[in-house]
């Protein structure tokens, strides 16, 4: 069997072009081991002529010589008994050829008679035969030898072969032969470190790949070079203003290629809509990475993008939110967001089957044969996901990933740690994709990436926060020998994330009439009252498409209706209830333009434009709050909001947002206490308040 390049040739190889060698260097390098025997020709040629010169005629030199001669050839032979038969015969001869032509020359000279022609012709017939032997050694145990000193018995893989083995510019893959019986792919990765302690690189830079076909080989990958050790800036859009079915391009592999996810399933790959766990702790790169991926889908034209995050609020995700169709940034929205996503889930599923989709492809979001509007893929993001599992339940998220695939929308859970006491096993479970930074150990490893990719080498533990932006793909597309192979995120510059908002503001669709049509009878005002940010380089600031009612910086006004109400299907059979079957397109968007006003309809006079507002204290003004409320709970009212109070507004002499902020006070004190309903609260007894 042909020789194939060890390990170690490998190291050798990249080390000597590690300075940039060129092309004579290489092949200096290539010949090296080869040349020791032509060496040891051209030595014992030169060395015949000094010894003829002091040697000649002198009888005693002559038996010495011819003694050593023999010894030498039978401590050859002696020598080798610990080898093969073969390689112990070949030396044998050799040493006995060489010995007997030097002393034949020494004593007659190396031009005497025949032994000129016998030296042309035998010395490079020997170095020669050592040189095939090289090439094809292969001893009767099987195991493979060479330069590299026996290297794989060295990291205890005895008796393995080299079957084959690919070259590339920074990587070298070699096709191992394991004996069976003995040795087991697990064998290998036990041996890993021991492995990059011969070729003396980092553990990460050696990884394994079980063979689906034979139990008994493994294709084992060395990459000596770190190149991703530099930051990668983004590239730019790899796709802009194509559908999200495009690949997202995410960063790259240390081979180069580029690393990719998929985010709605593919019928004919038979793979399924990303459910992905994003992880990775403080330092490691993690939101970076995030803000990469979700430039790259809001450069897409059929997708929008729902964000949670109730920790940092506006801090990993500031830059998008002007591109983002619902950011919740605080817990209480976080909450009606999932909320809404449990009823927009069979919303949209049924909205797919109404059209004969089994699940969501890239004509959905086209206007249907009827007329319908379309429905764009949405990506739900939650960052910091621990907090709001920690403070709503361990399992919200099962149920949401389980039923998500097929209603054309992705799930992302981002997190410093999944661990089991903050994700539940089946959440986990229903989370096919993971995308792993570095972690603190390598049990919190364990909670993103399987035995099996960290078996065959993934060690994001080794970098914990070292190396930001480093990490391991294992999701839906992504080839299984990949799944181990470290990459480096892009990494986005704010003033890039800016381009993208602006550049693709026409480019993005908007959401569709069945899935705000959901979120507004689900979230109500969380959802129709959700804050559109403006575009970066302008001076607007922040509205709502209508008013919430969270603290005291919202007026809080409610004008007794919202997008979406009124528009359900009355069942005469029914009693005139609402049914479940939502009207399409007769939702109102809350950003729509309103017509031009053709007719002005006077309903009641305007009061008097000198009429004074009446003025009273800030104290007054309280005292008079306190009364309404006695007033509301003497009328057997149970619930009330900053609606009830809004028509006293003039009494106080105050604007809405301080009668906004006085029910804030309320709730503060005791006196109100949040119900399930956003912007509606429980009347609490002074003695219960007290």
């Amino acid at each position: 069997m042909p020789r194939t390049t060890t390990p170690e040739d490998m190291r050798q190889q990249y080390d000597a072009h590690g300075e940039g060698g060129g092309i004579g260097e290489y092949l200096l390098h290539r010949a090296k081991p080869h040349l020791p025997p032509w060496l040891a020709g051209a030595g014992a040629g030169l060395a015949s002529l000094p010894a003829h010169y002091f040697w000649s005629g002198e009888p005693g030199v002559t038996a010495g010589l011819t003694l050593a001669s023999v010894a030498l050839t039978g401590l050859t032979w002696w020598a080798g008994k610990s080898t093969t038969q073969q390689r112990r015969l070949h030396s044998a001869v050799t040493v006995a050829a060489a010995s007997t032509w030097f002393t034949a020359a020494a004593i007659a000279g190396p031009g005497a008679g025949p032994l000129g022609e016998l030296y042309f012709i035998g010395a490079p017939a020997l170095a020669l035969s050592w040189n095939i032997r090289q090439i094809l050694r292969k001893n009767v145990e099987g195991t493979t030898t060479g330069t590299d000193g026996g290297f794989l018995e060295k990291v205890g893989l005895a008796k393995t072969q080299v079957l084959r083995t690919e070259v590339g510019p920074n990587k070298a893959s070699f096709d191992l032969q394991l004996p069976r019986g003995e040795l087991t792919p697990d064998d290998v990765s036990k041996n890993l470190t021991r492995i990059a302690g011969a070729l003396d690189v980092p553990k990460t830079a050696i990884r394994i790949q079980e063979n689906p076909d034979s139990a008994s080989r493994v294709m084992l990958t060395v990459v000596p070079l770190d190149l991703l050790k530099n930051t990668v800036p983004c590239p730019g859009p790899s796709a802009p203003g194509e559908s999200i079915t495009f690949p997202v391009v995410v960063g790259i592999y240390e081979d180069g290629t580029p690393a990719v996810m998929w985010f709605p399933g593919d019928p004919d790959e038979a793979r399924n809509a990303m459910m992905l766990l994003l992880m990775g702790m403080t330092g490691s790169g993690k939101s970076e990475g995030g803000l990469t991926v979700l430039a790259e889908i809001l450069t897409r034209r059929d997708v929008i993008v729902w964000a949670s995050d109730p920790s940092k609020a506006e801090q990993t995700l500031g830059p998008l939110l002007p591109a983002i169709d619902w950011a919740a940034l605080d817990l209480p929205s976080t909450k009606a967001m999932i909320k809404a996503l449990t009823a927009v889930i069979p919303a949209r599923t049924a909205w797919l089957a109404k059209y004969g989709y089994k699940q969501w492809v890239p004509a959905c979001a086209e206007t249907q044969a009827d007329g319908s509007p379309g429905m764009p893929y949405l990506v739900a993001w939650f960052e910091e996901a621990a907090k709001t599992i920690r403070e709503i339940d361990d399992d919200v998220f099962t149920g949401l990933s389980q039923e998500a695939r097929s209603a054309g929308v992705s799930l992302v859970l981002s997190m410093q740690r999944a661990s089991g006491n903050q994700v539940s096993t089946d959440t986990r479970a229903s989370l096919g994709s993971s995308w792993c930074h570095g972690v603190r150990t390598e049990q919190d490893a364990r909670f993103a990436l399987d035995d099996e990719v960290l078996d065959a080498g993934a060690a994001p533990h080794v970098w914990k926060d070292k190396k930001p932006g480093y990490s391991y793909l294992v999701a839906n597309g992504v080839p299984d020998d990949q799944w181990a192979t470290p990459l480096r995120d892009y990494l986005c510059s704010v003033d890039y994330l800016n381009w993208v908002v602006v550049t693709f503001a026409d480019t993005r669709a908007a959401i569709d009439p069945v899935t705000a049509g959901a979120a507004a009878r689900s979230a109500d005002r969380a959802f129709t009252g959700r804050t559109r940010y403006p575009l970066p380089g302008t001076t607007e600031q922040p509205e709502t498409t209508m008013p919430n009612h969270y603290g005291p910086d919202n007026e809080g006004e409610e004008d007794g209706y919202y997008p979406g109400e009124d528009h359900y299907d009355q069942d005469p059979a029914n009693g005139g209830e609402e049914e479940d079957d939502y009207v399409e397109g007769e939702f109102i968007d809350a950003e729509q333009e309103l017509p031009e006003v053709e007719q002005v309809v006077q309903f009641a006079a305007r009061p008097p434009a000198d009429e004074p507002r009446p003025k009273i204290s800030t104290a007054e003004a309280r005292a008079a709050m306190e009364e309404v409320l006695d007033e509301f709970e003497d009328e057997g009212r149970d619930v009330v909001g900053p609606a009830d109070f809004m028509e006293y507004c003039d009494r106080y002499g105050r604007g809405r947002s301080w009668v906004s902020g006085q029910v804030a006070q309320f709730v503060m004190a005791g006196r109100l206490a949040e119900t399930s309903e956003v912007g509606r609260y429980r009347i609490v007894p002074y003695q219960q308040a007290a």
